[in-house]
């Protein structure tokens, strides 16, 4: 069975503390991630998606995010059209994540 097309920031934050095996990718721009960003994420904007295949991760669950999730939904639905069958969007982005789950992360 393959990765569900949406994750939680719930169930992504146990998937962390769990320390199983996975990959956040996060689809925003630079100006975006210097903000705020998830330890450990790749950041890949949206637009360099294509370009950019060879890094990112095949062999492990993918959660994908942006800000609010919409970006991040659309990425989700390439790469999965790309053989990418693990990836998942964080509903919510990193928006919820910082609002449900780390409340000391800037927001914007």
């Amino acid at each position: 069975m393959g990765s569900p097309l949406e994750i939680s920031v719930v169930e992504l934050d146990r998937l962390r503390r769990g320390g199983g095996p996975h990959a956040v990718l996060d689809v925003r721009e630079p100006w975006e991630t210097s903000i705020c960003s998830i330890d450990g994420s790749l950041n890949i904007p949206l637009t360099m998606i294509p370009q950019s295949l060879e890094r990112i991760p095949r062999d492990r669950p993918l959660v994908v995010m942006c800000h609010h999730g919409g970006r991040s939904a659309r990425a989700v639905e390439w790469l999965r059209q790309n053989g990418f069958d693990s990836a998942s969007n964080l509903t919510g982005g990193i928006d919820a994540w910082a609002r449900q789950v780390d409340t000391t992360m800037a927001t914007y």
